[in-house]
């Protein structure tokens, strides 16, 4: 029955949260739900002791993260750099190549350190005014952005800000560059393979005769696309340079200044933290990386925006985002500690002797039914995070390698119809699922699942 209950309960966290109740209720009543239909009666205990305290411990780890992030992807959208660099891609690469430009445009904002919300939002203008003059079909952009800011960028390539590529830092004693040949391979195989899909995806509905919206659809979101274009925009040097800063400084000091003698240094300040260097310097590189990007930005935009009040727009923006996934982190701290969580547990590792290959289907199967990147992978590495490393270094494998697979598994399944980006970005884009969700199903779903897979084979061989 505990087994069953858990299935119920994360079922309905899966329907529910596609009927778009908040995760924020859902989370503690469910796994409640789930206690009880184990035979446990004390929930309360469950509730303060366990799930908030859970959810409060990710608070802790990641909260700088997602603040200064978002702070970070407010400035440069209300400064209109955001735009600019996706200006210059477009001019450079050519309006011919639009959805390489597109893809492109968001791939360097997203690898810079801007939120994929942002992104959306910042790009979107662009690629419809650049997709109605050339008679590219709408129904597309959302796998152009979606394919540039939830696949390659999030996951793959390393030293991105991301946080779903920081979540596994502490598990795994790594730091953002972790198995970077690896993280590139992926990270290639995935923009060659989904920019090839949408290419031929828009040959093919142009030669049946579809244009930028079928005949008889007027485009309600194409004054709001004309006023982002035509906004004055900061030249593209200026722009850029923000995203240079937090790619070189974040590798500089989390390749450069605190390995070797300067964590050997923190090791007995640390200690006294209940902490070790190998847990926190990888995290501590990002916020000093987005903090002195965000100081620059603050600088050189001054006159351009009013600081406060974007400063105040993205802390209120990550808000959301944090609390949601420290919801679902104390949703899933309550059920692995459920006695029946152990035969699910079980399940999952007897998969598989290759840590590689259990760590790819826990935190897909999770990301896949809280329809969170983020969440599911916390969830997974909550409680399993350790034993995925001790079999790894039980088997001599590089734990660098747990830290890829882990990044790349969260953007495979997490992506499914009931996730609040794909949701979001298509009532951006002001479109429907049934309009166009196979194609960010494939760019999004399916290609980074046979990555995955390609990752997992390649790493098994010691690829790093």
């Amino acid at each position: 029955m505990g087994v069953l209950g858990i299935i119920i309960s994360l079922g309905l966290l899966m329907y529910l949260a596609y009927r778009g109740i908040t995760v924020l209720i859902l989370a503690p009543i469910l796994a409640l739900l789930a206690v009880l239909l184990g035979g446990q009666t004390d929930l309360l205990p469950m509730y303060t002791e366990v799930f908030m305290q859970n959810a409060a411990g990710y608070l802790k780890t990641y909260f700088p993260l997602f603040l200064l992030g978002a702070i970070f992807g407010k400035l440069m959208d209300e400064s209109g750099a955001a735009k600019s660099i996706a200006h210059w891609i477009v001019a450079k690469i050519g309006k011919d190549r639009a959805i390489l430009a597109i893809v492109l445009s968001c791939g360097i904002l997203t690898y810079g350190g801007v939120s994929l919300f942002v992104v959306a939002f910042a790009v979107y203008p662009l690629a419809a005014a650049l997709f109605r003059e050339i008679g590219l079909p709408k129904r597309l952009i959302p796998a152009c952005i979606a394919l540039g800011s939830f696949t390659f960028t999030m996951t793959a390539f390393p030293g991105t800000p991301q946080i779903q590529n920081a979540i596994p830092i502490p598990f795994f004693k790594t730091d953002a560059y972790a198995a970077p040949i690896l993280g590139i391979i992926a990270g290639l195989i995935m923009f060659g393979a989904g920019t090839y899909w949408i290419t031929m995806r828009a040959k093919k509905m142009i030669a049946n005769g579809e244009g930028y919206l079928p005949a008889g659809v007027t485009d309600e979101t194409a004054a709001t696309a004309e006023a982002g274009i035509e906004k004055e925009l900061p030249s593209v040097g200026i722009s850029i340079l923000p995203i240079l800063l937090v790619l070189v400084l974040n590798f500089y000091l989390s390749k450069v200044y605190y390995p070797g003698a300067k964590s050997e240094a923190l090791i007995p300040i640390l200690e006294k933290f209940g902490t070790a260097p190998g847990k926190v310097v990888g995290i501590w590189s990002i916020i000093i990386a987005l903090v002195v990007a965000i100081l620059f930005t603050v600088i050189v935009n001054w006159k351009r925006i009013n600081v406060m009040e974007t400063v105040n727009k993205g802390a209120y923006g990550s808000m959301l985002a944090i609390l949601n996934t420290a919801s679902e982190v104390g949703y899933g701290n309550v059920i692995s500690g459920l006695a029946a969580f152990a035969i699910v547990k079980g399940a999952l590792l007897g998969i598989s002797s290759n840590p590689l290959v259990t760590t790819a289907v826990s935190v897909n199967i999770l990301a896949g039914i809280t329809g969170s990147a983020s969440g599911g992978m916390s969830i997974a590495l909550g409680a399993m995070g350790e034993t995925f490393y001790n079999m790894a270094i039980q088997t001599g494998m590089n734990p660098e390698l747990l830290h890829r697979i882990a990044t790349l598994s969260c953007g495979g399944l997490d992506s499914m119809p009931h996730n609040g980006a794909v949701i979001t970005l298509l009532g951006i884009c002001g479109l429907t699922h049934k309009q166009s969700y196979a194609d960010i199903g494939m760019v999004s779903v399916v290609i980074p699942l046979a990555t995955t897979v390609i990752a997992v084979i390649l790493g098994s061989m010691g690829i790093v």
